[in-house]
């Protein structure tokens, strides 16, 4: 099948996949993280403060969706959808009126679990449910979505804090996902249950089996993959959460690191688009040791320089990263451990990766506290995802072999 054949065919669930993922910019990091100064100045924190605050949100998320993932194995995803999104836009408004900075925890964790956590689960899980051979193009389509909102809100942002005040614009977010609600009703009208995909689908695992989560989680390979999880989500974010302090300590303007940020989604789009297709074709076992390595490099590019030319070649690298990172592990699951219970599985990865985005901004907030930059920091970054990326291709090329 061509791929604008592809394209028409699946017209409707992938444009509910990429609708979900955008939705969920309303609470990504990289949204949030551009109200830091605004959100520091109104409630008197410092960098520190405001990172271990959002880390409880973050981390109280991460926990629940252990849980609450496993909702996707049960309901459709235009049902839960839409229930989700319903809490999302309520998780806005309790941002716009947000009282004082104890309220603030639960203010991140309700933005945290419902866009960062559940939306995002929803939209990948019912990928790699509803498509087998092109699941990488699938969830790279889907995947269009977060491309967008971090190309776009945060320009949309720095411009309008010249026009109104910033909790106005929460308001505004909380109007726009309750309007998403009927499209995405509209785009799933035809969506089957989760039960009758999974009787249906003949994707298994390794050893020809479709795993439950409770064999999942005793298997060894699932417990090498979380520092793989962990890092991207932990690191990329604290990138983006400390951007108002990079900009300050590279001595640039915060208007001028934020137009670099289209920069870095047109990469991040290119690169899970090609790493969609092309884990389609070899599969994810031969690629996904490999996804950290642009990542290592662009730290380690951004820490060195002073220059905002130099900074877009190490957001460039980052953005690869991110790109393939939005695929491959995604399909892994699928590939390794079987669609039957694709939901409560792929639970347990976004759980690792929301206590990662957590962990993130918690810890360089301390340590910049304790006196060193963030700049300084991101070549001990760079080391970790070096390492991941050798546990990773020794453990995953052992793992490969049960796949048949």
């Amino acid at each position: 099948m061509s791929f604008p054949q592809f394209l028409r065919q699946n017209a409707p669930f992938l444009a509910a996949g990429a609708l979900l993922t955008f939705c969920s910019s309303f609470g990504q990091t990289f949204l949030i993280s551009v109200f830091a100064g605004e959100i520091r100045a109104e409630f008197g924190l410092t960098d520190g403060d405001w990172g271990r605050l959002y880390g409880i949100g973050t981390l109280a998320s991460g926990l629940v969706m252990i849980w609450a993932g496993v909702l996707t194995d049960h309901f459709r995803a235009r049902y839960l959808g839409a229930v989700v999104l319903v809490l999302l836009a309520l998780a806005c408004l309790a941002m716009a009126l947000a009282p004082a900075a104890w309220a603030l925890p639960f203010v991140i964790f309700a933005l945290r679990f419902t866009g960062q956590g559940m939306i995002s689960h929803i939209a990948v899980v019912a990928m790699a449910r509803w498509f087998v051979g092109s699941r990488g193009k699938a969830l790279a389509i889907a995947s269009l979505g977060y491309a967008v909102g971090e190309a776009f809100l945060p320009l949309f942002i720095v411009f309008m804090f010249d026009i109104v005040d910033w909790w106005v614009l929460w308001f505004g977010f909380a109007v726009f996902v309750l309007l998403m609600i009927p499209l995405l009703s509209t785009l799933l009208r035809l969506e089957r249950t989760p039960q009758s995909v999974a009787e249906d689908s003949q994707s298994t695992g390794m050893h020809g089996r479709h795993w439950s989560r409770r064999d999942t989680i005793r298997h060894w390979l699932f417990w090498l993959m979380v520092p793989a999880i962990l890092g991207p989500s932990a690191w990329i974010t604290a990138l983006f959460f400390q951007q108002v302090h990079l900009a300050e300590t590279k001595g640039w303007s915060h208007a001028a690191l934020v137009t670099l940020f289209p920069l870095y989604t047109g990469v991040a789009l290119v690169a899970t688009l090609a790493t969609g297709a092309l884990v389609d074709r070899l599969g994810s076992a031969r690629l996904i040791a490999f996804a950290g390595l642009p990542i290592a490099a662009g730290f380690v590019v951004l820490g060195a320089t002073s220059s905002l030319g130099a900074a877009a070649i190490g957001l460039a690298l980052v953005a690869i990263g991110h790109g393939a990172n939005a695929t491959i592990p995604n399909v892994f699951w699928a590939e390794f451990y079987g669609t039957r219970s694709i939901g409560s599985i792929k639970a347990l990865a976004t759980a690792v990766m929301v206590l990662g985005s957590a962990a993130g901004p918690w810890i360089t907030g301390a340590i910049i506290d304790a006196g060193l930059a963030f700049e300084g920091q991101m070549f001990w970054i760079a080391g970790y995802f070096v390492a991941v990326v050798v546990l990773v291709w020794a453990g995953v090329r052992r793992a490969a072999r049960a796949l048949g």
